[in-house]
């Protein structure tokens, strides 16, 4: 085969850098947002924070809630109605030349004095409180055994029967294979068990559910009514009680219906994992990228100024920029100095169409704003796309991880995302309208008959929503709701 030299022309998409930091930029989270500002702050000479003209507060740093309460009534930096109009301004326009000069707010001893001398004793309290870790139910559990007088060898017992202990209070070990490593006798294991069993909470150490709940009703006073009762519906016939077979347990226990509600009530005020009240999860606050409020008759949204920082060139670098300078260091700061530019560029950009994008959301969800979930309509992302003239995975990326407060409650934009079900009418209803009204139905029914899957999808086919039975069955679940015969209670 003969080798040649051809030329040809064509044409091909390339990301520039300033465009792949921009989509980076757009799919970031608030948390994972703060974290790359910080990091370009840490990086760039020529970038800095801008301060508060009227406290001379950092604005990266306020976290405190005086702050926050501050802020908001300062007002927000941008904001902007369903109907395209700007509630305010942003500091300047981001889209033109950032000038050579900028004025400089504050000074570091001022910095430095608002930070050191900030807060008083209750906020330092605070603090420690916030930074302090949660006791674990093994450490609230160890506090009492060593406050218990016991010799040392069940010390260490009960020290083993501690670890063995699972996050809901249950005892996850043999006590057999316990009793031989220790080379004591199983009596003795028990023994120290039953030690621990009474502490608090009640119920922890227990093998299973049937002993838990044992273990909390013999820890209740003697003259509790309907106290034997319960011990033996627990004792005997927990089996009967998990399937809610009433009808039965009525008629083994010989009481009347309205005499097993009250030992039903009883019941239900012990706790089934007495451990889930210790070692959970912290909990993990969402801070909202978009406020919608209700403003003179129409729905107004802006961007939560707590996520937009105010970010700035530093002018005394960019004076130092000599233009026919080539030296390393001028060559340092001028690239630096487009690094910031283009950064600065990004965000802006990334504020504008997540601006733009919760603006067209609420433009057309405006039923369940009004309304509440059963008023929202069927929407996909290609219908926000067709409609702000963007791409679709642009898109996905915008309202993935971002947050909405609204005065119905927090959502992630996702949320407002759903499949179409037809109706009778001719008109789609959306999946996320249907599930709110299952829910309103199931939480609208009599506890002594409650409604089963079927006789949902009748009332549901009475409003005109036409949905099969694995259908609610599947949406049912999904929301956590359990089945028509769990849901049947006396009480």
């Amino acid at each position: 085969m003969k080798q040649s030299l051809q030329l040809k022309l064509g044409t091909s998409l390339t990301m520039t850098p300033q465009l792949q930091q921009a989509i980076r930029l757009l799919q970031l989270s608030t948390l994972e947002l703060q974290q790359e500002i910080q990091s370009a702050l840490d990086s760039n000479p020529l970038l800095e924070s801008d301060f508060d003209e009227h406290t001379g507060e950092h604005l990266q740093e306020q976290n405190t809630p005086a702050t926050i309460e501050r802020q908001s009534l300062d007002g927000a930096d941008s904001g902007e109605s369903v109907n395209g109009e700007s509630e305010s301004t942003a500091d300047g326009d981001w889209n033109s030349d950032i000038p050579e000069d900028l004025p400089v707010d504050t000074r570091w001893d001022d910095i430095y004095t608002n930070s050191s001398h900030s807060g008083g004793e209750g906020e330092e309290y605070a603090l420690e409180q916030r930074n302090a870790a949660a006791e674990s139910l093994q450490d609230h559990l160890l506090w009492q055994l060593n406050l218990t007088p016991l010799t040392a060898e069940d010390k260490l017992i009960g020290e083993a029967l501690i670890d063995a202990i699972a996050p809901n209070g249950f005892l996850d070990t043999d006590l057999e294979e316990l009793a031989e490593s220790f080379a004591v006798e199983a009596a003795e294991v028990l023994a120290v068990l039953k030690t621990i069993q009474q502490f608090e909470p009640v119920g922890c150490g227990a093998r299973d559910l049937r002993e838990s709940l044992l273990l909390q009703l013999r820890q209740l006073p003697e003259s509790t009514p309907w106290l034997a009762q319960a011990m033996t519906v627990v004792g005997q016939h927990l089996d009967l009680l998990g399937k809610r077979d009433f009808r039965q347990l009525s008629r083994r226990t010989r009481l009347s219906e309205a005499q097993l509600g009250e030992v039903m009530r009883l019941i239900q005020t012990l706790t089934p994992y007495p451990g889930e009240a210790f070692g959970g999860e912290e909990p993990q606050y969402v801070v909202p990228d978009v406020i919608v409020s209700r403003r003179e008759q129409r729905w107004v949204v802006e961007l939560n100024p707590e996520t937009t920082p105010k970010l700035r060139i530093n002018d005394a670098y960019a004076a130092l920029i000599r233009r026919a300078d080539n030296s390393v260091e001028n060559n340092y700061l001028r690239d630096n100095l487009q690094e910031a530019r283009w950064f600065l560029k990004s965000l802006q950009s990334r504020h504008e169409t997540l601006l733009k994008v919760a603006s067209c959301i609420v433009e057309k969800q405006q039923g369940f704003f009004e309304l509440g979930p059963e008023a929202m309509k069927p929407m996909v992302l290609a219908n926000i796309a067709e409609t702000i003239g963007m791409h679709e995975s642009t898109i996905s990326r915008v309202t993935t991880q971002k947050y909405m407060l609204t005065p119905r409650g927090v959502f992630e934009l996702k949320y407002f995302f759903s499949s179409h079900v037809s109706t009778d009418s001719g008109e789609d209803a959306s999946s996320t309208a249907i599930r709110a009204l299952i829910r309103k139905l199931v939480d609208a029914e009599q506890p002594r008959k409650p409604l089963s899957d079927n006789k949902i999808t009748q009332e549901l086919d009475k409003q005109g929503i036409q949905v099969a039975r694995r259908t609610v069955a599947k949406y049912r679940e999904s929301m956590g709701i359990p089945s028509s015969s769990e849901r049947k209670r006396l009480v």
